[in-house]
């Protein structure tokens, strides 16, 4: 699990209520689920070669955690508000729609904060190098992100809410 300084961690309002709705899901289903486990593993009798109560205990231990971290997020959580973003310069909370200068090809990206990247769904967190060259630009500006396989040219098509 990663581990998470003390500083605010920037969310958009849906990444928020994810972590929210999981953090319910866990406390209050997935609690009682492995309590439920562990009272059968221990009725089983000896606990001390018990692989059914050893695995109960050990995803009780990693639910706490995940528990804890989200409990965490939650607390030092920054939402980026709608009011807040400008759609004239790319940031988060935006979606911001790029032409390849050298194929042609287009792609949508939204710019979200770290704990909310999911690149598959075309969501760029601001650390990645994509994101990190598109954040501050607007609309029309041709910039050139460093990745692995060299120098990719995008022009900013569109930048939208």
């Amino acid at each position: 699990m990663a581990e998470i300084i003390n500083e605010e961690i920037i969310l958009t309002q849906e990444g928020y209520d994810r972590i929210v709705a999981e953090h319910e899901e866990l406390v209050a289903v997935k609690r009682g689920e492995v309590a439920e486990r562990i009272k059968e593993a221990i009725s089983y009798g000896d606990i001390s070669e018990n692989a059914e109560y050893d695995a109960a205990k050990n995803e009780q231990a990693e639910l706490e955690e995940r528990i804890l971290y989200l409990e965490n997020m939650i607390r030092k959580a920054k939402i980026v508000q709608d009011e807040d973003v400008k759609g004239d310069t790319v940031g988060i909370g935006l979606k911001v729609e790029v032409k390849n200068t050298d194929t042609g090809e287009t792609a949508e990206y939204t710019i979200v904060g770290a704990t909310e990247s999911d690149p598959f769904e075309g969501k760029i967190t601001t650390e990645s190098a994509v994101g990190k060259a598109l954040v501050g630009h607007k609309q029309g500006e041709i910039i050139a992100v460093e990745v692995p396989d060299g120098t990719i040219t995008y022009e900013i098509v569109k930048i939208s809410k």
